[in-house]
């Protein structure tokens, strides 16, 4: 889940780059380097998802709960504005969206259970909270499933296979094809598949959010769903650990070492 909220900081400076910055030499970090709406509801959906222990409806109630929480305890992070509306109504509903807000938020239902299955439903359930379009399911459970395969020692090409098959994106195309013509999009049909070919393209952990932010548009979010996978695949360098989390404010920090408390066993066996 760490490696979601690093490409979240790490392609902030980005996200509105009207240069439409498109190459992979760029500093990490930098004093514009600075966690967004990414890295709040990454880690509303975990506690959400711990809280939920698996059990749909329950879970659904409390992701909900979370992401107003923490929506409310940081109100400008950047949240676009039908969420904005969605946390300030005393009785918030579903809205259809097919954004790349289900995507961005999912991580940790990547991390925290056992199965492929389980993880599909979770990452559904979690996407169902604001984002119940089938184009938001499909973006968070394909995130999610990344995740999964890529913690579990799935190959690039078995994680490639099974996106395209079960989610109908085509992962066929490279970064150099679509970075010229990409540009600041917010759905999840164009976001959560140029994320994983930036994963599937890359050599490292450094490298594929290099990729991502490289890609131009909606950086921040490109860079957060890419990170979430490549974490899982390669694990993150001890030094990336410590910059990210020194950006952190003490709460989230907190919740995040919740979700490793919970995430424990499957986190050290990654780690070897």
């Amino acid at each position: 889940m760490l490696g979601a909220i690093m490409g979240d900081i790490v392609g902030s400076p980005y996200e509105f780059d009207h240069n439409n910055y498109k190459y992979k030499d760029f500093p990490l970090f930098s004093e514009k380097s600075q966690f967004t709406d990414d890295t709040v509801m990454t880690v509303a959906v975990a506690k959400g998802l711990i809280e939920g222990r698996g059990d749909p409806d329950r879970t659904f109630e409390e992701v909900r709960r979370e992401m107003r929480y923490w929506g409310n305890a940081y109100p400008h992070a950047g949240y676009g504005g039908m969420f904005c509306r969605w946390l300030r109504v005393r009785d918030p509903q579903p809205y259809n969206s097919f954004g790349n807000g289900s995507a961005m938020r999912v991580a940790a239902a990547g991390w925290l259970f056992d199965t492929l299955e389980k993880t599909l439903e979770m990452a559904k359930v979690t996407a169902e909270v604001t984002h119940n379009h089938p184009e938001g399911i499909k973006g968070a459970q394909a995130t999610a499933a990344a995740i999964f395969l890529a913690r579990t020692g799935h190959s690039k090409p078995e994680i490639r296979q099974y996106v395209e098959e079960n989610f109908g994106y085509d992962l066929s195309r490279s970064c150099d094809e679509i970075r010229p013509g990409y540009h600041h999009v917010e759905t999840c049909q164009q976001t959560v598949p140029e994320a994983i070919i930036a994963f599937l393209e890359s050599t490292d952990f450094e490298d594929a959010l290099r990729n991502a932010v490289s890609l131009g548009g909606d950086s921040d979010t490109l860079a957060c769903i890419t990170g979430g996978i490549a974490e899982a695949f390669y694990g993150m360098p001890e030094e990336l650990k410590r910059e990210t989390l020194s950006r952190l404010p003490g709460d989230l920090l907190d919740a995040y070492e919740l979700f490793l408390d919970e995430a424990w066993e499957k986190v050290a066996a990654l780690q070897g």
